[in-house]
């Protein structure tokens, strides 16, 4: 059992004013592609593959950042907190009071701990939905599903599903100019989504390690 507060689908790195509508909208040049084939083995264009390589590139020159986000489960629950990432492998999203809930991985396993019910529960990182996204070198045309690439606005969507995870699949939404995360959402297998959005994103020099370990118990005192 994960949590009663939190799935821990939410997770990676990695979401901003996500509108449900956009997720939906087709674009004049979303046609029949042909092209590069995915992994999933739909056929890409030249563009949408370039605009995959670009999330690629973003991802793969992202390395120490802390900020916040904000959580919205699928029956419109919200709640806040504050994330630290350092790539590869490594990040924290520690949930605002009265929430006691904090998810972390190490880099080899990702941990949900509520302190309130003194809970920790435990999966591999390889098995959960960002593992495409927190390894050293990020390629999603080589290690995930391609559902969708497009642009919708000023807000590039990428849809992705990784076999070796549990959830259905995840989209990511990115700022176009310039290329800048705005958050994600994740489907799972019983169709429900949860949506985050990242603020206040900023590259830092030094994370304490003991954010990262599980083993450390750090609980924020002051907000």
């Amino acid at each position: 059992m994960v949590t009663r507060r939190c799935g821990w689908f939410f997770l990676i790195l990695c979401a901003s004013a996500v509108a449900s509508g956009a997720e939906q909208r087709p674009l004049a040049w979303e046609a029949v592609v042909r092209g590069t084939p995915s992994r999933s083995g739909q056929q890409l264009t030249a563009h949408q593959v370039q605009l995959v390589q670009r999330v690629n590139e973003y991802f793969n020159q992202l390395g120490m950042v802390e900020g916040s986000f904000l959580q919205t489960a699928s029956d419109g629950k919200q709640q806040r907190g504050l994330l630290h990432i350092k790539r590869p492998g490594r990040f924290r999203f520690e949930f605002a009071p009265p929430n006691r809930v904090v998810v972390i991985s190490d880099g080899t396993q990702m941990a949900v701990q509520d302190y309130d019910l003194n809970t920790d529960d435990r999966k591999d990182l390889r098995h959960t939905p960002f593992r495409a996204l927190l390894g050293a070198n990020v390629d999603l045309l080589r290690d995930t599903h391609l559902l969708d690439v497009r642009v919708a606005g000023e807000t590039l969507l990428i849809e992705f599903r990784d076999d070796s995870a549990e959830a259905g699949s995840v989209t990511l939404f990115l700022a176009t100019k310039p290329t800048q995360l705005k958050g994600w959402s994740v489907r799972d297998n019983q169709n429900l989504v949860t949506k985050i959005e990242v603020m206040d994103i900023k590259a830092v020099d030094r994370i304490d390690e003991r954010l990262f370990d599980p083993a450390s118990r750090l609980e924020r005192r002051q907000w």
